[in-house]
């Protein structure tokens, strides 16, 4: 209970962000070994990850890891596209094998969606947590008894 940030908290980040979902679905499950294979395996998320946390000026804010799904926080998409697109990272060639391996078939599936979030159109609240995702990526703030939703969302003009 101690790592508890507080009562009722809020995140704040300055500037802009990028909020990028990743997950695989495991089509097959009697190839449940081929699918993890496929993924990457021991050079596969788990890998990326802490090389990007190793690397922060990669630009990686925080994550959560999740199954099948996993949130990440960046600082910019020129970021996130960078470290995807970079040969000397070691993205470029789990991608690359990954469909060397899965080719045709459809044993195993990857999907992913990128949100760019402008600073101030995003709303975040925590209850007897420790900072946990956007409250990693930015700071963990107490919420007034007498702020909202609506309050939090900045730049909500309605």
């Amino acid at each position: 209970m101690s790592d508890v940030a507080g009562r009722r908290m809020t995140a704040e980040i300055e500037g802009d962000f990028v909020v990028f979902l990743i997950g695989a679905r495991f089509n097959n499950k009697l190839q449940l070994g081929r699918t993890l294979l496929d993924l990457g395996g021991r050079r596969g998320m788990r890998h990326m990850l802490d090389y990007l946390v190793a690397h922060p000026e990669k630009g990686l804010l925080a994550y959560e890891m999740g199954l099948p799904t996993i949130v990440q926080y960046w600082r910019s998409f020129e970021q996130l596209e960078a470290f995807a697109k970079n040969q000397d990272d070691p993205h470029l060639a789990v991608w690359r094998q990954y469909w060397r391996r899965v080719g045709s078939t459809s044993r195993t599936g990857i999907w992913h969606e990128t949100f760019l979030v402008r600073e101030g159109q995003y709303e975040a609240v925590y209850g007897n947590m420790p900072p946990h995702g956007l409250g990693k990526a930015g700071r963990l703030v107490p919420v007034s008894e007498s702020s909202s939703a609506r309050s939090r969302l900045k730049a909500l003009n309605v």
